[in-house]
């Protein structure tokens, strides 16, 4: 396989500015908005543990689905390569960052809660068994400096419908 080099463009930019800048810590918002072409507008903020908007997305947030979004797509990639027909899958994922005294902090970990439903005839085991594959391969969780540990369950839909 060869390899090749991608890039991913993004611009954030700071709507926050209240009539007064930065002139004070409160003095501020947090929200911004996160753009690329052709894709739609993220609104964005800080948690809300740190004066951020709740009803928008914050970094934090974002780290968590990329880990989930990553780990789904490379899922359903070598599901679909081993012959395993998913037809439903729902992640709940939950990420744990812990601050230092000095404001600064860091990620401890994060857990997948994949919930992966699979055609009837596809085999429950080796639907379970690729979970423990995707690490080595999902580009964002060899990324990071922290765990990233997966819970699926694996659920075998009826031969006649719906799981």
């Amino acid at each position: 396989m060869s390899t090749a080099q991608h890039e991913y463009g993004v611009q954030v930019t700071w709507t926050g500015n209240h009539g007064t800048g930065t002139s004070g810590y409160r003095a501020y918002g947090r929200e911004h908005d996160v753009s690329t072409a052709g894709a739609p507008t993220i609104p964005g903020s800080a948690d809300p543990a740190f004066r951020g908007d709740p009803a928008r997305w914050n970094p934090e947030q974002l780290q968590v689905a990329a880990l989930s979004q990553c780990h789904m797509l490379w899922y359903l990639n070598l599901a679909a390569t081993a012959g395993i027909v998913v037809t439903a899958y729902e992640d709940r994922a939950h990420g744990v960052m812990r601050t230092n005294g000095t404001g600064g902090g860091r990620f401890e970990s994060v857990a997948l809660h994949p919930h992966v439903t699979i055609a009837a005839g596809s085999d429950p085991a080796k639907a379970h068994a690729i979970h423990a594959q995707v690490p080595e391969v999902c580009f964002i969780a060899r990324s990071v400096n922290f765990p990233v540990h997966h819970a699926p369950v694996i659920t075998v839909q009826a031969a006649d419908g719906p799981a």
